[in-house]
């Protein structure tokens, strides 16, 4: 397995580009998939840069509805004439902030027949499959951050029912790819016990007071009980993730724009 890194926050090349969003490019197993695309077209000035090629890939699948994962989709469908984009039957609900400023996806987009719902599970391949857990119990309860979602005309606290996770088994490993992990990184983890886990913590809105530092530092507690490698990036934030890495050590790696990771035994800053 090869995952480039197109679009992160950070940059870890001068000719790569930075922003706040996500986007990687997956080769596994002969198939070729874009997890998420970012805010812009960023993604595809990145992939240029660092030699993916879009046209190749087969399956395209956004982690969840909103802009800073999505926004390249219109430039996605433009550049790829040939693969679906496999998104939840949620993800164009209307999606705002905690200033109530709409964070969602282009409506324009919604309904478009390269753009494939997905309601629960669903198998791409016989080793590649989109899930979102919502029958899953919760371990820990969701923390929605002020984000919040239009319902009969009014704007309730986020559920992210439009959460879905992208799960690849390779040489008998399961790799889990989650763009934000809205609804909980220790909640998700138990659900998919993966080995290899890569994407967003949603740490970044966690101070680093003392009780920051004490919910941290239970997390990372339980999240090195289990079997797993952890990737990260994105939302979990630059502090928060260098607080993480002091007691997770080599458990734990962050993944920059321009961050290529080459079947979890090369890691290429």
């Amino acid at each position: 397995m090869v995952i480039t890194s197109l679009v992160e926050n950070t940059s870890c090349r001068p000719d790569v580009g930075q922003e706040h969003g996500l986007s990687l490019f997956i080769q596994s197993g002969g198939h070729t998939i874009l997890f998420d695309f970012g805010q812009s077209e960023l993604f595809c000035e990145n992939a240029f840069a660092l030699g993916a090629d879009l046209t190749s890939v087969e399956y395209g699948v956004l982690s969840h509805g909103h802009y800073d994962h999505g926004g390249g989709l219109r430039r996605f469908l433009q550049v790829n004439s040939n693969a679906n984009v496999y998104v939840s039957r949620a993800a164009f609900e209307k999606h705002y902030n905690a200033k109530n400023k709409y964070i969602g996806l282009d409506e324009e987009l919604c309904g478009n027949s390269r753009l494939i719902p997905v309601d629960s599970e669903l198998q791409l391949a016989p080793q590649i499959r989109i899930m979102n857990c919502q029958s899953q119990r919760l371990l820990t309860p969701i923390e929605p951050f002020g984000l919040t979602v239009m319902k009969e005309n009014a704007l309730i606290p986020e559920d992210f029912r439009h959460e879905q996770y992208l799960e690849i088994t390779e040489g008998g490993k399961k790799v889990l790819f989650s763009g934000c992990s809205h609804r909980g990184i220790l909640n998700i983890v138990e659900w998919t016990k993966p080995d290899v886990l890569v994407g967003g913590f949603h740490f970044m809105k966690v101070s680093l007071d003392r009780e920051g530092k004490k919910k941290l530092r239970m997390i990372a507690e339980q999240l090195m009980s289990y079997n797993t490698i952890y990737y990260t990036c994105h939302c979990t934030g630059i502090p928060q993730y260098t607080y993480l890495k002091e007691i997770m050590g080599d458990r734990l790696h962050y993944v920059s724009a321009g961050t290529v990771i080459r079947g979890f035994h090369e890691y290429v800053e």
